[in-house]
């Protein structure tokens, strides 16, 4: 069995149990095949130091942790700069919000080609590496152009946009055809395949092949959706430990006489959190039953608050909120219960449970396996309902889910009502057929089937 080398941004001891999702989905391989996981450490370094990604190597068990530092100039330029201003506004399709500075994409150039000269030395021959992420588009091609002749699959985690949008980015030709260096490209969502083949054909004019292959330049790649799912018996185990029992246990007493709504997201422009919030209001003023009957907890943590646009939509949260209690509150009920700060998550299955309706709502996300988390946390003889947001990728696989428009207010707030009256016996068929297609495409199947897809000849058909 060859050995498994994972490249992310950021990466976590797979032997802690808060490493979260990444860590969980591929730790079991990493710790099989004695793996190498490499990415930034995290540090930047101070002015006065070098910052010329020095390297750190640490076991974790049978895992090896290898990380480099960053400069301060590299972090402001390739991480807060092009992956977090360009990319990541541009692939939610959030053009407006993109700064494109030109600085930004040197730097990411120099960081990817710095990753792949610091990696290429802990490389063996046959190692299977597997490239996480938006931060690192560009770097199989940089391997490439040191030697590197390994497989190499990259799973891509957020969305893609449209081939228009794609194309509005300075550099765009570089950026997609450096794809090419892949010998697997996985994303989330049939929707996202669709958008990568259209880009490919009419703006690279690559030739279409057999397998989800595309031809350019001498170069072939292949191209499939792989969505990803979670662990679903650590899930269940952690909405057994104590923790989340008594997460539960305290809700229902103290919301004893309310339904729950319940929303859990980074503070992030692209989850429609204020359209949410904005759906709720209109949920108390055309169905006025659920006033002092109905609760939404609104939780939002803090992400990139160095980010101008960041602390602009948390002031318009803020507002939302307060503006909503003023106006629905009493002494003895506020309608809206908002959170800004990180919840521990091993409290998040007993919130999710207590929960009538879980409201997962983005504008645009690559998947959001928040809304499988609420499904999998519900008691199946009396669970609550998913409002899933037809554009997150989790909707191809979660049709049970009451699918919504986040930009349509009034749907959004009778979709929360259909779900506060569903009957018990329509609650429990829809939670059962989600039940079934997430455990059938958990993270181990996401992990057994990119990888087999990436050690298959390339001729082989992938998975639809």
């Amino acid at each position: 069995m060859s050995r498994l080398v994972v490249v992310s941004n950021r990466l976590a001891d797979p032997r802690k149990p808060a490493a979260g999702g990444l860590a969980v989905a591929l730790g079991d391989t990493l710790a099989r095949t004695g793996g190498l996981w490499f990415g930034w450490s995290g540090t930047v370094a101070p002015d006065d130091a070098a910052g010329d990604g020095q390297l750190h190597v640490r076991q974790a068990g049978r895992v090896t942790l290898a990380t480099v530092d960053l400069s301060a100039e590299d972090f402001a330029g390739y991480y807060q700069g092009y992956a977090n201003s360009v990319l990541w506004p541009v692939f939610h399709y959030r053009l407006d919000l993109a700064d494109f500075n030109a600085a930004y994409v040197d730097a990411y150039r120099r960081v990817n080609r710095m990753f792949a000269a610091r990696l290429m030395p802990l490389l063996r021959d046959d190692d299977t590496i597997w490239v996480h992420d938006y931060h690192l588009i560009p770097l199989a091609a940089e391997l490439r152009a040191l030697g590197c002749r390994q497989r190499i699959g990259f799973f891509l985690h957020i969305p893609v946009p449209p081939p228009l949008l794609l194309a509005a980015l300075p550099h765009h030709a570089w950026l997609m055809r450096s794809f090419f260096a892949y010998d697997l490209i996985g994303l989330q969502s049939q929707a996202d395949v669709a958008h990568f083949r259209r880009y490919m054909l009419n703006e690279v004019g690559a030739e279409e092949l057999e397998g989800g292959r595309f031809a350019a330049n001498g170069h072939e790649t292949r191209v499939g959706a792989f969505p990803i799912g979670i662990d679903v018996q650590e899930f269940e185990r952690l909405g057994q430990a104590p923790e989340a029992q008594r997460t539960h246990e305290r809700l229902l007493q103290e919301y004893s006489r309310c339904q729950l709504l319940l929303g859990i997201d980074r503070l992030d422009y692209s989850k429609g959190i204020p359209q949410r919030v904005r759906a709720f209001q209109q949920l108390l003023e055309k169905y006025p039953e659920n006033e002092r009957s109905a609760t939404l907890i609104m939780i939002a943590s803090p992400s990139r608050d160095d980010v101008h646009a960041y602390g602009d939509l948390r002031q318009e949260l803020e507002g939302l909120c307060g503006a909503i209690n003023g106006d629905f509150g009493d002494l003895d009920w506020m309608p809206l219960r908002y959170i800004h700060r990180v919840v521990a998550r091993r409290r998040v299955p007993g919130l999710c449970r207590a929960a009538r309706v879980g409201l997962v709502t983005p504008l645009r996300d690559g998947m959001n396996l928040v809304a499988k988390e609420f499904v999998v946390s519900q008691d199946a003889q009396d669970p609550g309902v998913l409002v899933l947001s037809r554009f997150a990728g989790a909707a191809e696989q979660l049709q049970e889910a009451l699918l919504v428009n986040p930009y349509d207010t009034e749907g959004m707030a009778d979709a929360i009502q259909t779900a506060l009256t569903m009957p018990l016996e329509e609650r429990q068929q829809r939670h059962a057929r989600l039940m079934q297609r997430i455990r059938e495409h958990d993270v181990h199947w996401w992990r057994r089937s990119f990888l087999d897809a990436l050690a298959a000849p390339a001729a082989q058909l992938l998975p639809a």
